[in-house]
C-alpha cells in the first residue's frame, strides 16, 4: 500500500508542478516514446535473464507491492517449530524427530504452523539440518560451514530479481535518450515546417528523455529497493534457524537455543523473551 501511495505522491508532484508552471499535459502524452523506452527495456530484461529469474522477479514485485515481509507471528511460528523438534529430540530421541522431518506434511508439529509448512525453502532448510543432526556424526563447526555456504547461495538467489531490476533501472535513462534522438530525427525531417509544428515535434522528442529518467528513478528503482528490503527480511529467517540449531548442537537447552535465534531478528519484528516462552510452551510443545 505504501508503494502505491508513494507513486501517487511522486506522479502528482511532478505533474502538478508541471501544470503549475503553465505546462500542457497533452504534450506529455507521447505513447510511442513510451513504447520505445518500455518495450526496449522489457526486451533487454528478457535477454539478460533466465526464465526462472523472470518468474521470480514477478513474484518479487508482487511481494514488494504487498509488503510480504515476515511478521512477528512468522518468527514465532518458526521458533515454535524449532522448539518442537529440539524438545522431541531431547525427550523422545532421534527416531521420533526423523519421522517428523521425513514426512513434515503429515506431522502434527508442522500442521500446527501452516505458514512454515507452506514455505518449501524454509521447511526444507529446517528438515535438512535436523536430518544431519539426527545422523549424529557431524561436528557443529562443519554444519556451520555448510550452512554459511548454503546461506550465501540462498542470498544470491533471493536478490537476483533485485539485481535484474537495478540493471534495467540504470538502462532506462539511456533508452530515454534513444527515444529522444529518434524524436529529433523525426523533427529534422520536418525542418521546413512552421516553427509551431517543429517546436511540437522537438518537445515530443524531449519527452522521451523525461520518461526514461522518470521510469528509472521514480518507479523501477523504488520498487527494486522495496523488493530487496522484503527479501532481506525473509532471508533473516534462515539466519534465525542457523543460530538456533548451532546453539542446540553445542549443548544449549532448547529454550536457550531459541534465544540465540531470537537475537538475530530485527528489533521491529523481534518477539520478547516472554512471548517466545509462552508461544513455545503452548503451541510449540507438540
Amino acid at each position: 500500500m505504501n508503494i502505491i501511495i508513494g507513486l501517487i505522491i511522486v506522479i502528482g508532484s511532478i505533474l502538478g508542478g508541471y501544470v503549475a508552471m503553465g505546462g500542457y499535459l497533452s504534450v506529455l502524452y507521447q505513447p510511442f516514446e513510451f513504447l520505445i523506452i518500455c518495450g526496449a527495456g522489457f526486451g533487454t530484461f528478457i535477454v539478460a535473464n533466465s526464465a526462472k529469474t523472470l518468474k521470480d522477479t514477478g513474484r518479487g514485485i508482487r511481494e514488494a507491492l504487498m509488503n510480504a515481509a515476515p511478521t512477528k507471528r512468522d518468527h514465532l511460528d518458526t521458533l515454535s517449530v524449532l522448539y518442537g523438534l529440539m524438545r522431541t529430540m531431547r525427550a523422545k530421541g532421534r527416531n521420533d524427530v526423523e519421522v517428523i522431518i521425513d514426512n513434515p506434511h503429515e506431522s502434527e508439529l508442522f500442521q500446527t504452523f501452516p505458514k512454515v509448512l507452506a514455505d518449501d525453502s524454509l521447511r526444507n532448510f529446517i528438515c535438512d539440518y535436523f536430518r544431519l543432526i539426527v545422523i549424529g556424526n557431524v561436528r557443529p563447526h562443519e554444519i556451520e560451514a555448510l550452512m554459511d555456504e548454503e546461506l550465501h547461495t540462498l542470498s544470491r538467489e533471493e536478490l537476483r530479481p533485485y539485481n535484474a531490476l537495478a540493471v534495467i533501472a540504470e538502462a532506462l535513462p539511456a533508452l530515454g535518450i534513444v527515444a529522444a534522438v529518434l524524436g529529433v530525427i523525426k523533427a529534422m525531417g520536418a525542418i521546413d515546417q512552421e516553427p509551431e509544428v517543429l517546436g511540437h515535434l522537438i518537445g515530443a522528442a524531449l519527452v522521451g528523455t523525461f520518461l526514461g529518467i522518470f521510469c528509472s528513478y521514480g518507479i523501477v528503482t523504488p520498487i527494486a529497493n522495496k523488493l530487496r528490503s522484503v527479501r532481506e527480511r525473509k532471508f533473516q529467517m534462515y539466519v534465525e534457524v542457523k543460530q538456533t540449531l548451532l546453539a542446540f548442537m553445542n549443548g544449549a537447552a532448547p529454550q536457550i537455543a531459541l534465544e540465540h535465534g531470537r537475537k538475530t531478528i530485527s528489533s521491529d519484528d523481534r518477539p520478547t523473551i516472554d512471548e517466545v516462552e509462552e508461544e513455545t510452551m503452548s503451541a510449540g510443545a507438540v
